[in-house]
């Protein structure tokens, strides 16, 4: 049982998986600074902020009420996740993909794809060829 948790730990996904979570919770901190003090003052020309202190288009409800649409917040989720996921691919995914490529060509492993190897299009003309060779003509 130890043995078996001990190839799973060691196996890499779950210490890639545990060291994205740890830098990527690390730097959406430094992410979303970035955005509250550059790009939410650019939105921000655009767009005053209501008593919420958000802003976005607003409208005036069927009540009379004014809504506003965050877009600060939308916008901050979003640059935060691509930022997030840049860092992330390639301050881990690449460089790893590139080591295990690596070793696996260290250790003479040539990389199988999961995909069968299709014949080229010469090949599928013979074989055509042929087949119209062996139909009996009428």
């Amino acid at each position: 049982m130890i043995k078996g948790f001990k190839e799973f730990i060691l196996r890499g996904n779950v210490i890639d998986l545990a060291v994205a979570v740890v830098i990527g919770a690390a730097f959406t901190a430094v992410v979303n600074a970035i955005v509250s003090a550059i790009i939410n003052p650019i939105v921000e020309i655009f767009y005053v902020a209501d008593e919420n202190g958000e802003f976005g288009p607003s409208i005036t409800g069927l009540y009379g009420q004014t809504v506003t649409f965050p877009l600060g917040s939308l916008l901050t989720a979003v640059i935060s996740f691509f930022a997030v996921a840049l860092v992330v691919y390639f301050a881990f995914v690449f460089p790893m993909n590139r080591w295990k490529a690596r070793a696996a060509a260290r250790a003479g492993v040539v990389e199988q794809t999961d995909e069968p190897k299709l014949p080229t299009e010469q090949e599928l003309l013979v074989q055509i060829r042929d087949l119209l060779e062996r139909q009996p003509r009428a």
